[in-house]
C-alpha cells in the first residue's frame, strides 16, 4: 500500500519535514531496525570479548587485526556501487509506474463514439470496457502478488464478474502457453468492428481513435509484462549486496575502540557505542533497503503500488463512464 504524505508537506514551515521522521509506516526505521539491532549486538559481543575475555597477548593480536580491517575496508567502493544501483532501480521503478494502464481516456472515447441508448448498445459499451480492464487484470495477476492472491485461478475472475464462463472457455482453448493478456484486446477489436458495421460507431475516424487508444493501453500492459520478465541483472544485485554487508562485517572488527594506552593512531578515546559507525550503517544499509523495496513495486510492502485498488477503481470508473453516465448531462443554465 502506497504511503502518501503530500498533505503533511503542503508548506515548508519550521518543523514540517521533521514530523515525517516520526512516522513508522513506510519508514526506514521499519525496514532497518532488525539489521541495526543485529549489528549492534554483534559489535557489543566482539567488544566484550576483546575487553573481558581475551588475554593480553590475544588483545595485541586482535588490535592488529582491527587496524588491518579498518584500513582495507575503505577499499570497498560502497558509495559508488550503491549510488549507481539505486539510480538504476529508481529509474526502473518510475518507468513501471508510468506503464500502469489507465482506461479513462478509452472509456471517454467509447462513451462518446459508441452511440445508442438501447440495451444492445449499452451491452457493447460495457463489454468493450470490461475487455480492456480484463487485459490489465491478467497482467496484474502475473506481476502482482496481491492481485494473484485475490484471483488465484481464472475461475475467480468469472466469480468476480470480470469475465463469463464462455469467455473463459475460449481463453483456455487457445493453443498458447504464453500470457494471454492480449486476448481480451482482440475481443475488444472484434466487438468494435461489429459495432462499426452496425452503425453504432458513426465513422472511421472515431473507430481509429478508439483502436489507437486501445493500442496505447495494450502497450502499457506489454511494458509491465516486460518489466516483470526482464529483471535487473542478478549479478549486479549480488555485487551490491555483498559489497555493503562485507564492508560492515569488516567494520565489526575494524571499528572497535582499542586500548588508548597502546598509542595506536586514531584510538585516543575509548567508548562503548560506535555512534558514527551506526550512523554509517543506517545510511548505507538504509540506501540498500530503498533499492530492495523499489526493485519490485508490485509486491506487498508498505510503499508498493496498490494494485487491488487499481483493479477496483479502473473497473468502476470505466463502467460508470459508459453506462450510467452515458448521455447524462446536468441541466444547462446561464453561469453567473
Amino acid at each position: 500500500m502506497t504511503v502518501t504524505y503530500s498533505r503533511w508537506v503542503a508548506d515548508a514551515r519550521l518543523g514540517t519535514f521533521y514530523r515525517l521522521l516520526l512516522r513508522w509506516k513506510g519508514s526506514i526505521y521499519k525496514l532497518l531496525y532488525r539489521e541495526l539491532l543485529i549489528f549492534t549486538v554483534m559489535y557489543g559481543t566482539i567488544s566484550i570479548t576483546y575487553r573481558c575475555i581475551l588475554t593480553e597477548e590475544q588483545r595485541r593480536m586482535f588490535e592488529k587485526l582491527s587496524m588491518y580491517c579498518d584500513q582495507y575496508a575503505q577499499l570497498i567502493p560502497v558509495s559508488f556501487v550503491l549510488g549507481f544501483y539505486v539510480t538504476l532501480v529508481v529509474t526502473r521503478w518510475w518507468g513501471q509506474f508510468e506503464s500502469v494502464p489507465w482506461p479513462d481516456r478509452l472509456s471517454a472515447l467509447v462513451s462518446g463514439h459508441v452511440r445508442g441508448a438501447d440495451e444492445g448498445a449499452r451491452l457493447i459499451r460495457r463489454s468493450l470496457m470490461r475487455y480492456a480492464n480484463l487485459s490489465g487484470i491478467l497482467i496484474y495477476r502475473s506481476v502482482s502478488t496481491a492481485v494473484y492472491k485475490r484471483f488465484p485461478t481464472m475461475s475467480h475472475l468469472v466469480q468476480a464478474g470480470l469475465m463469463t464462463a464462455e469467455e473463459l472457455r475460449h481463453l483456455e482453448e487457445l493453443p498458447s502457453p504464453h500470457n494471454k493478456f492480449w486476448v481480451p484486446c482482440m475481443w475488444f477489436v472484434s466487438l468494435a468492428m461489429r459495432a462499426r458495421s452496425e452503425g453504432r460507431i458513426n465513422n472511421d475516424v472515431a473507430m481509429t481513435a478508439i483502436l489507437n487508444e486501445l493500442n496505447t493501453l495494450r502497450s502499457q500492459c506489454m511494458r509491465l509484462y516486460g518489466y516483470d520478465w526482464i529483471s535487473l541483472p542478478l549479478v549486479y544485485t549480488q555485487v551490491v549486496t555483498v559489497a555493503v554487508y562485507s564492508f560492515f562485517l569488516a567494520c565489526l572488527i575494524g571499528r572497535q575502540f582499542l586500548d588508548p594506552t597502546q598509542g595506536y593512531p586514531g584510538h585516543n578515546l575509548d567508548f562503548y557505542l560506535p555512534v558514527f559507525t551506526l550512523l554509517q550503517f543506517f545510511f548505507y544499509v538504509g540506501w540498500l533497503k530503498v533499492a530492495e523495496q523499489l526493485i519490485n513495486p508490485f509486491g506487498e510492502d508498505d510503499d508498493d503500488f496498490e494494485t487491488n485498488w487499481l483493479v477496483d477503481r479502473n473497473l468502476q470508473v470505466s463502467l460508470l463512464s459508459v453506462d450510467e453516465m452515458y448521455d447524462l448531462v446536468p441541466l444547462v443554465e446561464r453561469d453567473k
